[in-house]
């Protein structure tokens, strides 16, 4: 997606250097439909230069930083120099996950989707999400959920899912914690097979949640939860421990949730 305006001074922008002059190079702004910038020879690298093309080449792929926009003369001037290589590093990131979702977008609405309506459900994702990557990675880990307070038809927002769910790499962080589980009834068993299938959400964990409990050794059993992010994650092993004891705990046994095994693995 290309913005039709400008960029805003102290912005860093995605260009091609398209042109190299003895005073300066033009870069052609990815970001930007129809803008080219301007950076001055002594705006391209720190120090003295001798020849710019020491320091770029035409076609070269740069970041840099916007120091100031004229829009009644049309000018863009640019910074190579004044962005770090940790503001280089996540720009590039930015500017390929936003390629990324791009053609997600036709994947979901197809090749001849018109720029008009592409425009609108590029800017409803960024009004809620600040980018259209965010809106995508989000919608493949909470589902519809996710834009359930973005202004798009069902249709829009089941096309936007889907194709979420089949082509974005959702990052997950995976948490392990131990319950101990305990009754004293004569269907303690029983308790502990009820304790159990609440520890696992009876069937109401949410899509974005994984949550697995295993045996360890009596009276200790295992919850494994992978999640979109630790929080989450968290949250959801002590919920699940939570579940299992107050089963138990209401047929007079006990249940103790821990982060560590209380026992050596045999």
């Amino acid at each position: 997606m290309k913005y039709s305006g400008w960029p805003e001074p102290g912005e860093l922008v995605v260009g091609k250097i398209d042109e190299i002059e003895d005073f300066g190079v033009f870069v052609d702004l990815d970001e930007y439909e129809g803008k080219r910038g301007l950076c001055h020879i002594s705006e391209v690298a720190s120090g003295w230069i001798k020849n710019v093309r020491d320091h770029v080449n035409e076609g070269q792929t740069v970041v840099a930083k916007v120091l100031d926009v004229d829009e009644s003369a049309q000018q863009i001037d640019l910074s190579i120099k004044d962005v770090n290589d940790h503001q280089r590093k996540e720009k590039i990131q930015e500017w390929k996950n936003e390629q990324k979702a791009d053609n997600w977008m036709e994947l979901a609405f197809g090749e001849d989707l018109d720029d008009e309506t592409y425009a609108a459900i590029a800017n409803e994702l960024l009004s809620e999400f600040g980018s259209m990557y965010d809106g995508f990675e989000s919608a493949a880990i909470h589902g519809k959920d996710a834009l359930e307070d973005v202004d798009l038809s069902e249709e829009e927002i089941d096309a936007i899912v889907q194709t979420a769910r089949n082509n974005v790499s959702v990052p997950y962080v995976q948490v392990t914690g131990y319950v101990d589980l305990s009754c004293p009834e004569s269907d303690g068993v029983d308790v502990i097979k009820e304790a159990l299938q609440a520890a696992e959400g009876n069937g109401e964990v949410p899509d974005e949640i994984e949550l697995e409990v295993t045996y360890v050794g009596s009276p200790e059993y295992r919850v494994q939860v992978q999640a979109p992010d630790y929080k989450t994650a968290e949250d959801a092993l002590e919920e699940s421990a939570d579940r299992a004891a107050k089963v138990v705990e209401q047929h007079g046994g006990s249940g103790q949730f821990h982060r560590e095994r209380s026992e050596e693995d045999e």
